[in-house]
């Protein structure tokens, strides 16, 4: 397995592992998709004979947070440890980081499982920060 950094240029790839996963909000518009990509911190991709079979997609500041919007594998790559590695990549790219941070499904075993296993906490285990979320524009 190779991991190596790119943008939009793999866009048809990264837009057929989200519809494996049937993470269908990224579906509606490639452009849209692509942009993000090219808008993004940092993205690092797994890759097995130069074809892209997963990946870490992160927004932030590089300094003081850290959030990794997109962590993905193809379904016929789960469980052979390349999200590990690559979140294991992030790590070591930001080791300073005061806020690694990431967001998944409430009812999500599978993920939230995962994400735990590499000791990130649902809860703030005493930090001292609230999480808001706003879903719609303000007015």
């Amino acid at each position: 397995m190779e991991y190596k950094t790119f943008h939009s240029e793999r866009i048809d790839e990264v837009y057929q592992i989200y519809r494996e996963n049937q993470w269908s909000e990224y579906l509606s518009d490639k452009n849209k998709l692509s942009r993000a990509f090219e808008q993004s911190l940092y993205v690092l991709g797994a890759f097995e004979k130069n074809q892209l079979v997963g990946l870490a997609r992160c927004i932030g500041d590089g300094e003081f947070i850290l959030y990794v919007q997109d962590i993905i594998v193809k379904p016929s790559h789960h469980r052979k440890g390349i999200g590990r590695e690559l979140m294991r990549r992030l790590s070591l790219k930001y080791p300073t980081i005061r806020q690694f941070m990431l967001i998944t499904d409430k009812n999500d075993d599978i993920s939230n499982a995962f994400y735990q296993s590499l000791g990130f906490s649902k809860d703030l285990n005493g930090y001292p920060i609230n999480h808001y979320f706003r879903s719609q524009p303000i007015d």
